[in-house]
């Protein structure tokens, strides 16, 4: 499967938000949003929802990168429908790149949509994107203190994913301080404690997101 790659445009229309939601509702298409640093394990965790979730909903994949499709080829081999968005310097999605996007897939055969945005925890907080659900993925390694200094991420986020959560050991890393801050930022937002590698806490939140996808399409 050749996997195509689409270079966004730089101007920002928020009016694609909106028809973006659109567009997916009237889809039945449910479109979740997964942010964080470079290396913080984003692919990693959407490659273990994909594996959990395949057999129950269609899922396509839109895989945001400043450059190369290293990601992308990891979820085609899953065979799974997946376009490589290439910002080309930009540190972060826009909406028309995804308004655009969305003629590549055959939305009435799709039922879920994840993005993997650029990593980073500033700029694509910022930029809306028609998605139902934002995922904020902070690993162990990158330590406790992300959320205080980066909380617009955080404060957007309707699940935290505190990411390699098997790495606790090695690093002095509050858990219940970076769920308290969200908290306080955020109190809708639920925090999870996940492993991709061992697969620790991954079965909750699995449940979890399918609840959500559930509410929203009807098949």
């Amino acid at each position: 499967m050749k996997i195509k790659v689409v270079k966004q445009l730089l101007e920002l229309n928020e009016n694609f938000n909106n028809d973006i939601k659109e567009i997916l509702r009237s889809k039945n298409v449910y479109l979740v949003n997964v942010m964080g640093s470079p290396g913080t394990g984003k692919t990693s965790l959407i490659i273990e929802l994909i594996k959990q979730l395949k057999d129950k909903f269609n899922i396509a994949v839109v895989e945001g990168d400043i450059a190369g499709q290293v990601d992308a080829e990891k979820i085609d081999s899953l065979g799974i429908s997946v376009i490589q968005l290439n910002t080309e310097g930009e540190c972060h999605i826009e909406s028309k790149a995804i308004y655009n996007i969305l003629g590549y897939f055959d939305l009435d055969e799709i039922d879920l949509i994840f993005i993997e945005n650029i990593g980073n925890l500033v700029c694509p907080a910022e930029f809306e994107l028609g998605e139902d659900f934002k995922i904020a993925v902070l690993s162990i390694p990158e330590g406790d203190d992300k959320v205080e200094k980066y909380p617009l991420l955080f404060s957007k986020a309707d699940a935290v994913v505190l990411s390699k959560y098997d790495m606790m050991e090695y690093f002095d890393f509050d858990d219940n301080k970076v769920e308290e801050n969200v908290k306080e930022l955020n109190p809708l937002a639920v925090t999870f404690r996940i492993s991709s590698r061992t697969g620790q806490g991954l079965n909750s939140f699995v449940t979890y997101i399918e609840e959500k996808i559930k509410t929203r399409i009807q098949r």
